[in-house]
């Protein structure tokens, strides 16, 4: 059978975005190869042809997951002028980010498993966290030093990325719906309260 020119990237693509989603929903450890190529409507011995190792598909897996965070929550670059602190935390804390890990954030869905995975795969995900603060430091107040507006925002982003676990967690509904609420409200808090320069 002679496939397009563009098959092979294709599936590769398709084994990226079946990997995404089932790391996110079932863990990292917990998806072997074969059952991952097999959801993907592929052979196992088709593995090699698109990754050097497992590895190789975590790192591709995890960056396109962070990306998609991004894009869904954050805002593309078409989006820079609309996006608000407040836009994005209604959009992460949200209950109906909390019901898909699937297609939700890939740090609040694998910090655990990711601060174990090799320097590279780490350096990875942590420069895209770091794009992730540094988009919610462009929502602060631009009165305060681009320090400061960093270092608040990383504390938000902690606020975000722990609530949605925690929220995750509890299996009480109502209970884990009032944490996303007041995620939201700490949030807010928190860039309320940024320090500002002094003026003389």
């Amino acid at each position: 059978m002679r496939y397009a020119r563009d098959h092979k990237e294709e599936t590769h693509k398709h084994i990226v975005k079946v990997a995404s989603q089932r790391f996110r929903e079932e863990g990292i450890e917990k998806v072997g190869v074969a059952a991952l190529m097999g959801r993907a409507g592929l052979t196992v011995g088709g593995f090699y042809s698109h990754f050097t190792s497992k590895e190789e598909l975590i790192r591709e897996a995890v960056g396109s997951a962070a990306d998609e965070t991004f894009c869904s929550i954050f805002g593309g670059s078409d989006d820079n002028a609309k996006i608000t602190l407040g836009l994005i935390l209604h959009r992460y804390l949200s209950v109906e980010h909390r019901d898909a890990p699937g297609a939700g954030c890939v740090v609040a869905s694998l910090a655990s498993e990711l601060k174990n995975r090799p320097e590279d795969t780490r350096a990875m995900i942590a420069g895209k966290t770091i794009d992730f603060i540094r988009r919610i430091a462009d929502c602060l107040s631009q009165e305060a030093t681009a320090e400061t507006r960093m270092r608040v925002a990383g504390a938000i982003w902690a606020v975000m990325a722990g609530t949605l676990q925690l929220s995750r967690i509890v299996p009480d509904r109502e209970l884990s719906t009032q944490f996303l609420k007041d995620g939201i409200d700490n949030a807010l808090r928190l860039a309320d309260a940024i320090e500002k320069p002094r003026t003389e």
